[in-house]
């Protein structure tokens, strides 16, 4: 008997759970990434993208959550863990403060 379950998802959750330390991290990534995409498709409406991210992986799925988990199975959506998300915020910070410096140098 096989140990592996058919399911009906595709991507498995086996394979998505390879891609991240924790199921936890998973729903949290995955959860975050579809509120994004959901985002997204409303603004499309709107005409209002601003920074609103697209999807990264062509699908024929309308659902964001497993727009969201594809994007995770392509490797396209990454989890960032504690250090790294302080340093790309104190990276971030020091650009927009740099841009602010140079904004005003100009004026």
């Amino acid at each position: 008997m096989s140990g592996r379950h058919d399911t009906m998802m595709n991507p498995r959750i086996e394979d998505l759970l390879e891609r991240t330390d924790s199921k936890f991290r998973l729903v949290t990534l995955a959860s975050t990434r579809a509120r994004q995409i959901n985002a997204y498709f409303n603004a499309v409406g709107s005409g209002g993208l601003g920074s609103q991210v697209p999807p990264q992986v062509p699908s024929v799925v309308r659902k964001p959550l497993s727009i969201a988990f594809e994007e995770i199975a392509a490797d396209k959506i990454l989890p960032v863990y504690g250090e790294e998300l302080t340093a790309r915020r104190e990276a971030e910070a020091a650009e927009a403060a740099a841009r602010i410096a140079a904004a005003e140098d100009q004026e």
